[in-house]
């Protein structure tokens, strides 16, 4: 939970969602389609059963705005979710942005892809400079304090590596077949070979108690298409014409 150390009065002073920029023309595309589908697949299969589906927020590469006292500052994560908070800015709107002093929720979850060059930066290997923004690291640890910081990494080997915040300080977790739960989400996140989106991959997406992984609508849709022509074979079997019911 974040909680500014300011009055509500003070908060209705500072800027909202609406005020602040959602882009920036001079930062550099997302850089490849891996960026898309992966948050994508992080989205539709992430469906924690202890929380109303409007009480989840999730985004990717959404700003996140995290300090009262410098605007200007942000982080871009390539995908987050948080609960408790609702699903729709003000329960009404798309959100344009994330921001902490509004929210009041830090972000349960944050997932950061590794790209070329983003490394040091994505593992905390980064130093802060006076004078300039905190690293990923220090705002993710410190001053958002987000229980769960993921890295994955399918430039080496697809590798996932998870860290959890205990006593304020980020501690590597070690995973089991990697796999690792999230009681708070009663979900788990894991690495699940197969194909999505035409291509036959390592790919990070959610399970849930049973070890089973959470289908995606389309998943779901040939599931049921599948019950619809086994019972129509069971019926046709009966001497029942599945048509005419």
């Amino acid at each position: 939970m974040y909680i500014p150390n300011l009055p509500p009065s003070a908060i209705e002073l500072l800027p909202t969602m609406y005020d602040l920029p959602s882009d920036n023309p001079e930062e550099p595309g997302l850089p490849d389609e891996f960026h898309e589908f992966q948050p994508e697949l992080l989205r539709q299969t992430c469906r924690p059963p202890n929380y109303p589906e409007n009480r989840v927020f999730i985004a990717s590469d959404l700003n996140l705005y995290y300090d009262y006292n410098h605007f200007n500052w942000y982080k871009r994560p390539d995908w987050f979710v948080a609960v408790g908070v609702s699903k729709l800015y003000q329960e009404r709107e798309l959100r344009l942005s994330y921001v902490m002093w509004q929210e009041q929720v830090s972000p349960m979850v944050v997932v950061e892809l590794i790209s070329p060059g983003t490394e040091d930066e994505d593992l905390g290997i980064t130093l802060s400079k006076p004078q300039k923004p905190p690293t990923k690291w220090q705002v993710y640890e410190q001053i958002v304090q987000v229980p769960y910081y993921v890295v994955f990494d399918r430039y080496n080997n697809d590798r996932l590596r998870v860290f959890h915040l205990v006593n304020n300080r980020y501690r590597e977790q070690i995973l089991t077949d990697s796999r690792f739960w999230i009681p708070e989400l009663e979900l788990g996140l894991g690495l699940w070979f197969g194909s999505y989106n035409g291509c036959e991959r390592q790919w990070l997406r959610w399970y849930n108690a049973n070890g089973n992984w959470i289908a995606t609508p389309e998943e779901r849709a040939e599931s049921a298409m599948q019950r619809s022509a086994l019972l129509a074979e069971r019926l046709r079997a009966l001497g029942v014409n599945p048509d005419e019911l």
